[in-house]
């Protein structure tokens, strides 16, 4: 799940764009090369046990993001989240009023190459 500040995406579209996009090549190279994302972590110091790093890497479906409906993934959790009396709008109102699939559907169709 991503969200930014309205205004700001409003004011800088490219940054914004790039950040997503920034995200999205993440976990694509997780999905794709978890042992270098593994010793890049050891490298910086996030950790200090490839072996975990990369167990994790394996574990974490970081290529799903192309599989799934994202309108039909903020439903969902935005329904549990209703249900559970933490936000009071509706998903209808949260999906009609707050997403914008622009960006994601932009930067979705440049990474498919």
């Amino acid at each position: 799940m991503l969200s930014g500040n309205r205004e700001y995406i409003r004011e800088h579209p490219v940054a914004a764009k790039r950040v997503l996009r920034a995200i999205l090549k993440a976990a694509d190279l997780c999905a794709t090369q978890p042992a270098q994302v593994a010793q890049k972590l050891v490298d910086g110091r996030f950790t200090d046990r490839y072996d975990l790093a990369l167990q994790a890497l394996n574990e974490v479906p970081y290529d799903k993001w192309r599989e799934y409906d994202p309108e039909y993934t903020l439903r969902y959790y935005a329904l549990r989240l209703h249900e559970g009396g933490a936000i009071k709008a509706t998903p209808q109102k949260i999906i009609s009023d707050c997403a914008d699939w622009r960006f994601l559907n932009e930067v979705s169709r440049e990474l498919k190459a």
